[in-house]
């Protein structure tokens, strides 16, 4: 994403949420609002060193919780990874209140389904920030949910004192994996029926969405809803068979090449794609297409939306050809 579409935040609380875990809140500069949001929405945030990490905002326009402006203020919280390649120790060790720091506007790709009659939130440590804003959403407009949170043990779980919020505190499930064997949650027992109307959200380190995953593989497609913070290891987002892609706005046709992604082939020919994560998760790249003649690699669209949308730093053409509303 370039410098040129971000706008400029200053850093304005930094509180310590788990020995791994800092929370960030981010102001605008002068005190005027920022651009509003959902719950579910992430921002890309620039930070020293060159890097661009997506950090969902962790609370929600109008929580329960959380008084004043709801567009005042976002707040992100950032573990320290012990392989971070840079984001989370740039994030932990430069940044201090006060600092100023490029972000995107909000956008989401992880919204609440308005459909739903019950929302299911399942949440694996630092994955809790979407799905905590999830659940302040749901309560301050009254709809019925229920909000696992999975983490380590009481040492380890942020934002403790908003998840146990009277707002919340009803439809909370804790499990901890170093507390009562009582209290932990079984995701297959949890997750083997489905009721009519339920929505299922979940976001979380690999391991835990596999198993969710796994657990969930017989409810319908259109049901799931994930957020990752990475491509699952076994993806391939890049490489295949080469195939073309037809512009049909503009009449012509651009050759992608087996090793090469959409994104990178309309960009040689001079058509401007923006990306962030390049591996299918945030959906900064998605476009109108044909969705049916799509090998879909992506890990932000769902179903139905894949009939007619496409994520283009990942997809590829089940054929020869992929036809693109650009």
């Amino acid at each position: 994403m370039s410098l040129e579409r971000t706008l400029t935040v200053r850093v304005a609380r930094i509180s310590r949420q788990t020995p791994e875990i800092l929370a960030f809140e981010l102001a605008h500069p002068w005190g005027r609002p920022l651009p509003s949001y959902e719950a579910g929405a992430h921002i890309d945030v620039h930070m020293p060193g060159g890097f661009s990490r997506q950090y969902s905002l962790a609370r929600a326009p109008s929580s329960p919780n959380e008084g004043g402006n709801v567009t005042g203020s976002y707040v992100i919280g950032v573990k320290r990874e012990g392989a971070s390649r840079g984001g989370s120790a740039s994030m932990h060790e430069r940044v201090r209140e006060g600092d100023l720091l490029p972000i995107s506007a909000p956008r989401n790709t992880f919204p609440l389904r308005d459909e739903a009659t019950h929302h299911l939130l399942l949440a694996g440590g630092i994955g809790m920030t979407p799905l905590l804003a999830m659940a302040q959403a749901l309560a301050a407009r009254g709809a019925a949910f229920t909000l696992c949170v999975f983490a380590r043990s009481e040492e380890h779980l942020a934002f403790a004192d908003a998840l146990r919020h009277p707002a919340l505190a009803p439809h909370l499930r804790l499990h901890l994996d170093q507390g009562d064997a009582t209290q932990r949650i079984d995701l297959r027992a949890l997750l083997a029926e489905r009721a009519p109307g339920t929505h299922l959200y979940v976001c979380g380190p690999g391991g835990f969405m596999q198993a969710v995953r796994e657990a969930s593989a017989h409810w319908p497609e259109d049901a799931l809803h994930a957020e990752y913070f990475a491509a699952p290891t076994d993806a391939n987002t890049t490489t295949g068979l080469p195939f073309t892609l037809r512009l049909a706005q503009r009449g012509i046709s651009v050759p992608v090449a087996a090793d090469q992604t959409a994104v990178d082939a309309l960009h040689e020919v001079g058509i401007d794609i923006p990306v962030s994560c390049q591996q299918g998760l945030c959906g900064t790249c998605v476009v109108e297409g044909d969705g049916e003649g799509a090998e879909h690699r992506d890990f932000c669209l769902t179903g139905s939306e894949r009939r007619h949308k496409v994520a283009l730093c990942c997809s590829r053409a089940k054929g020869t050809e992929l036809v693109l509303q650009l």
